[in-house]
């Protein structure tokens, strides 16, 4: 597990502290001379700054004892010494502090009717708000920002804003408009020529721009023009910064020998410098790489070091990134009870903040790296955790979809409504007007009835054209509610919504019908083998697959990641097995190339009859289809590029129904049912196995 912004290590004993310190002096020294003489205490407080990053204690204490002088400086100096509290107090993990310093700023400059120092603040707020994991705050915070910054004319804020303000809308996938944002910042940023760090910070995050939108040549350009500006000015923080930003790009664009080069020289720079609290991200990152050079040891090594760096620190999402990391490469050597120790100390950090998508990514990666390490039960044990959260998530983006959609439909009927009432008004006036015309001027009544009915013959096209434009406008919403954009097969909502409204004859008939459920073999290796762009590329190869050997009338749907579900409601059950061969062969001699190279793709199936009524009682899909999944994990542990299908229930009691249910390669292996099993390798369907 890779982590971001560099947080660190243990307490330093007294030697170690004063040589932090004149590290700490000689960052200072090294500062640039600025073109315009600064006052002292805002020049000071421009060169600690620069430290924060690297000595967040050290510099809050200076900032500290800053403060019984600040009276005597103007009201910005004082809102910047504030600004930098709050910040160090971010760093250090004090989030209510530092979220109370950061309002009392935005007071401060409203109570004087500064909008520069209101931008200050409100920047405060946004990381106060980025630490406490409140992104939606922090985004609104920072659009605030950057609309006082164009107001004022201040470049040194417009390039601050403007530069968090890109990053907000590429969170928020609006890559367009964050390029234009950044660029916009580098050009503000360039005008400064006594303070280089903005420019520096800008061109990083234009850096980061273009390994998002996969704009290859640009980002090393840009790290080009990083570069060089780091040479000349050879600031500490600087350098540490740019040995960062060469890993990313390198690591993003398929050079991970010379990413990693570049993370050990930041790990060499930062420990010489003593920027301790920076150590522990890097080394979390360095061992993140020798993991996916599959070199265990090595990401041993550094992920342990990561843990002893964190120590003191009280930053325990560093922990639980080195957890993680040192769970998977014990686990690569084969160390399994200290890999799972490892692991689920790290998922017990992420269950502490509540955060489910980042625990729904840490069990993937636990039930990968369990599998690879041979525990298939450990692996079913964690990908089924997983699957509980994917649910759960899955819900909760439903229920806001639905009430985000309900606030659509209400905002546009009451706006269609406002329409109404305005043509009525305006019918009423012109009746008023014809009946004064009519009193008066009776022989140009004909005329009046005229104009009329022209005009309301145009309010009646007027309103079709809006009746159709509506109607184009729900067929859209429909379409993205029930489709995924990237196979352009049914999503989850559909079949849901599908299944739920099927009829009571239909759920009961268990003459016919199937469902299917597919997992790519081996796709977390075609992501990092080949990159995420031809994981894309496998997946659409398998919806095309799926059209191909399906029919019209069945409903496929993109599950969820690298699954696919079909539900074929028409399909004689002799005929099961012979689907299950169609879907693996169909697939496995699917020939895909990315980028002038060959990618072998295979899938495992877990296949049973829909409807279900063992002694007579209908199953409801919810248990048909977890029936599905076990056999697909059969399938997956049994060698892959196979298909598990359950056959039929009809001698089983409701015991032996619940044995099944809670483990079904049990209840096979103790002869409850059977299973059909369907090898891809194997001949063409009627030779396929039944096991018992």
């Amino acid at each position: 597990m890779a982590t971001g912004a560099g947080r660190d290590a243990t307490r330093a004993p007294p030697v170690r502290a004063r040589l932090a310190a004149a590290l700490a002096a000689a960052c200072v020294a090294m500062a640039p001379t600025p073109a315009l003489a600064r006052p002292a205490m805002a020049q000071r407080l421009v060169e600690l700054r620069d430290q924060v990053r690297m000595f967040p204690d050290t510099v809050l204490a200076r900032l500290l004892e800053l403060q019984p002088a600040i009276g005597a400086e103007t009201p910005r100096v004082q809102a910047e010494l504030l600004v930098q509290i709050s910040s160090a107090r971010s760093r250090l993990d004090q989030h209510d502090a530092a979220a109370a310093i950061a309002d009392s700023i935005v007071g401060y400059g409203r109570a004087l009717k500064d909008d520069a120092i209101v931008v200050k603040g409100l920047l405060a707020q946004e990381t106060a708000a980025y630490a406490r994991d409140d992104n939606k705050a922090a985004h609104r915070y920072v659009f605030e920002a950057e609309k006082l910054a164009l107001r004022t004319g201040d470049k040194s804020l417009q390039a601050e804003a403007g530069l968090e303000a890109g990053v907000a809308r590429a969170e928020l996938g609006d890559f367009p408009g964050a390029l234009t944002t950044v660029q916009s910042a580098v050009n503000a940023a360039r005008a400064l020529e006594d303070d280089p760090m903005p420019l520096f910070h800008a061109l990083r995050a234009l850096t980061r721009l273009h390994i998002q939108t996969k704009n290859r040549a640009k980002a090393y350009a840009t790290l080009d023009e990083l570069t060089a500006l780091a040479e000349r000015q050879r600031l500490p923080l600087q350098m540490v910064l740019l040995k960062t930003s060469e890993y990313i790009v390198n690591i993003s664009f398929g050079q991970p020998e010379r990413g990693r080069r570049a993370l050990l020289e930041c790990l060499a720079l930062e420990r010489k410098l003593g920027a301790r609290y920076m150590l522990p991200s890097t080394l979390n990152n360095v061992a993140d790489s020798y993991l996916k050079a599959r070199d265990y040891p090595r990401a041993a090594q550094y992920a342990a070091a990561a843990l002893r760096a964190a120590n003191g620190l009280h930053f325990t999402g560093s922990d639980a990134a080195a957890h993680s990391n040192l769970g998977q490469a014990y686990l690569g050597m084969g160390r399994i009870a200290e890999g799972k120790k490892n692991f689920e100390a790290s998922l017990a950090w992420f269950e502490q903040t509540q955060s489910k998508p980042d625990i729904q990514s840490l069990l993937l990666e636990y039930g990968q790296a369990l599998e690879d390490a041979g525990d298939m039960t450990g692996a079913i044990q964690a990908y089924h955790r997983e699957r509980a959260i994917s649910n759960e998530l899955f819900q909760s983006k439903r229920r806001q979809a639905v009430l985000e959609l309900q606030e659509w439909y209400a905002a546009d009927q009451k706006q269609r409504q406002i329409e109404l009432l305005s043509r009525e008004n305006r019918i009423k006036d012109v009746e008023l007007d014809n009946r004064r015309l009519a009193q008066r001027l009776w022989w140009l009544l004909a005329t009046v009835f005229g104009l009329a009915s022209v005009a309301g013959g145009l309010l009646y096209r007027r309103v079709r054209q809006a009746n159709g434009q509506l109607e184009a406008k729900n067929h859209t919403l429909k379409t993205q509610a029930t489709r995924d954009p990237l196979t352009g097969l049914y999503n989850r909502r559909h079949f849901h919504d599908t299944m739920d409204s099927l009829p009571a004859a239909a759920r009961a008939d268990a003459a016919t019908g199937a469902l299917f459920l597919l997992d790519v073999d081996h796709f977390k290796h075609i992501n990092d083998r080949h990159g995420h762009a031809a994981g894309d590329a496998v997946l659409r190869a398998v919806a095309d697959t799926l059209r191909v050997a399906l029919r019209e009338t069945d409903l496929i749907v993109r599950w969820g990641g690298e699954e696919f579900l079909a539900f074929l409601p028409a399909l004689p059950h002799g005929r099961i097995d012979e689907v299950a061969q169609r879907i693996l062969r169909g697939v496995s001699a699917h020939a895909i190339v990315h980028q002038g190279r060959d990618i072998a793709v295979q899938v495992s199936v877990g296949f049973t009859p829909f409807p279900l009524a063992p002694a007579g009682v209908p199953l409801t899909w919810e248990r048909v289809l977890n029936l599905a999944d076990m056999a697909l994990y059969l399938a997956k542990k049994n060698g892959r590029n196979r298909a598990y299908g359950v056959r039929g229930l009809d001698h089983l009691g409701a015991t032996a129904l619940a044995a099944v249910e809670q483990d079904l390669e049990r209840a096979w292996r103790d002869g409850l049912l059977e299973l059909t099993v369907v090898d891809g390798d194997a001949a063409p369907p009627g030779q396929a196995g039944t096991a018992r």
